[in-house]
């Protein structure tokens, strides 16, 4: 069984940036597309960006200047690049897919904490 493993979060000042990655739990597999969303506390679940099979990103429109999706073809990892984050940028952030390889379904990592404060 595979399953989408997640790295990064953690602090960062206002005006900082942090960088989440997530790559498959076997690495023979790659992950694609890959979806990114977030969930502040007392909120709900919200689509932040997406990179697809071919390449292309896609973003919420909060995050079109400061976020960016990209991904390592040779080594299977995905990256979202958080830049110039703010006090409301705290929040668990997950990445999602629905192809592992040749398995499909509804993977989501487990999410990382990102709190953003000075």
């Amino acid at each position: 069984q595979v399953h989408v493993v997640q790295s990064g979060g953690g602090l960062a000042q206002p005006g900082g940036s942090l960088r989440l990655s997530c790559t498959s739990s076997n690495p023979r597999l790659v992950i694609n597309p890959m979806n990114w969303y977030r969930q502040a506390p007392g909120k709900e679940r919200e689509f932040v960006a997406r990179i697809s099979d071919a390449g292309w990103s896609s973003y919420a429109d909060p995050f079109q200047t400061r976020f960016v999706v990209s991904r390592d073809s040779e080594h299977g990892i995905h990256y979202l690049l958080m830049e110039n984050l703010q006090p409301e940028d705290t929040a668990v952030y997950f990445c999602n897919t629905d192809q592992i390889g040749s398995f499909g379904g509804d993977f989501w990592g487990a999410g990382v904490q990102v709190t953003v404060s000075s």
